[in-house]
């Protein structure tokens, strides 16, 4: 590939990608998504990607590295695979992580194909990850990157061998540290910007507000219920729980309780004790693999059920015709619906799945 469209977020990382790729002799352009509405008011989100400042940034970038740059307006598809997924999960009583949808329906859809549709050979991210090829097995790999502080395989576990065979990932061999030296040398304006770290489109971390307002909808309150499913006090809506949760439960028993589990159904949010949280086996459906082609006996892995974790030795098998099962070798801590299953061979990611 030499003609490569980089997606540009504002920030130092897939600023410093589009540069790397620049030097190395590929034909580079870079662009970035609007996506949706929240960044064009006065007070621009500061911990959260897609500002509007984070435009202008990614275009002074772009100036000063001497590529082109384009603006995408992708806020429809954004609204319908990103928010409108992340509020109707909540809505179901489940846990989701929308930087996956963000990459498997945005980055690594849409995006891809916007740029096939220009002529590029294919797109390039800031992500730190890898991508290999393996002549034994004939598939293309994804791989955990060097610097394992800021592996971000987890949120891509969905791509496809198609996408897998169209992105860069410059960073793969680099650090963190190495990243912002290279673009302090090359005198990049955000070299020191800091990280984004809180979902875009809910800047201030509070799902119920955004949930209301994004749908409209008013949830009632419902009954708590013990682990033997007797009711013991009332809840506020169960769009205001997430699995494992300790603070703010507007109750007190004496003793720490946790949120063990949801039921949308009867609107019911269950409490129990930090070992009612702990989990021996999980399963997840909508499964993609990417290292083989199916999960036709069992195989020892490593798995993990949440973005910031380390993953944890068990073996993975199959669960019927449309569904994965990991039984660990010792039970792990909360896995909630909705959020990922993701499962390793050393450095290799097999694939994963949406936990039910």
């Amino acid at each position: 590939m030499k003609k490569i469209l980089v997606g540009m977020s504002g920030g130092v990382d897939s600023s410093a990608a589009a540069l790397l790729l620049k030097n190395a002799g590929y034909d580079v352009c870079g662009c970035t998504l609007k996506l949706f509405d929240g960044y064009d008011s006065e007070d621009a989100l500061t911990r959260t990607c897609c500002s509007l400042s984070d435009i202008e940034d990614a275009k002074a970038v772009c100036r000063k590295i001497g590529i082109e740059h384009f603006v995408f307006n992708f806020k429809d598809d954004f609204r319908r695979e990103v928010m409108d997924r992340f509020a109707d999960s909540y809505i179901n009583g489940e846990t989701p992580n929308p930087c996956i949808c963000c990459n498997r329906y945005i980055k690594f859809g849409k995006m891809l194909r916007r740029a096939m549709e220009l002529g590029f050979d294919g797109i390039a991210t800031g992500h730190y990850a890898g991508i290999r090829y393996d002549e034994r097995s004939g598939r293309t790999l994804l791989i955990r990157p060097a610097d394992r502080k800021k592996d971000q395989t987890y949120v891509l576990y969905n791509m496809t061998q198609f996408q897998l065979e169209r992105t860069v990932f410059p960073l793969y061999e680099l650090e963190k540290t190495d990243i912002r030296a290279i673009a302090e040398e090359n005198g990049l304006i955000n070299a020191r910007k800091p990280d984004s770290q809180d979902i875009c489109f809910v800047p201030d971390g509070d799902y119920a507000d955004f949930i209301k307002r994004h749908t409209g909808k008013t949830f009632p309150e419902g009954n708590f219920l013990d682990t033997d499913g007797n009711i013991i006090g009332r809840h506020q809506g169960i769009q205001h729980y997430t699995i494992g949760q300790r603070k703010g439960l507007g109750v007190t028993f004496g003793k720490p309780v946790f949120v063990c589990d949801k039921d949308s159904e009867n609107n019911t949010v269950t409490l129990g004790d930090s070992e009612d949280l702990m989990k021996i086996s999980v399963t997840a459906e909508d499964v993609n693999l990417i290292s083989v082609p199916d999960i036709s006996a069992p195989m020892r892995i490593t798995a993990k059920t949440r973005y910031n974790m380390h993953d944890s030795a068990g073996t993975l098998e199959r669960a019927g015709d449309s569904r994965i099962k990991v039984t660990f070798d010792v039970p792990q801590r909360a896995p909630a619906k909705g959020q990922a299953l993701v499962i390793y061979d050393g450095d290799i990611v097999v694939g994963g799945g949406t936990i039910v």
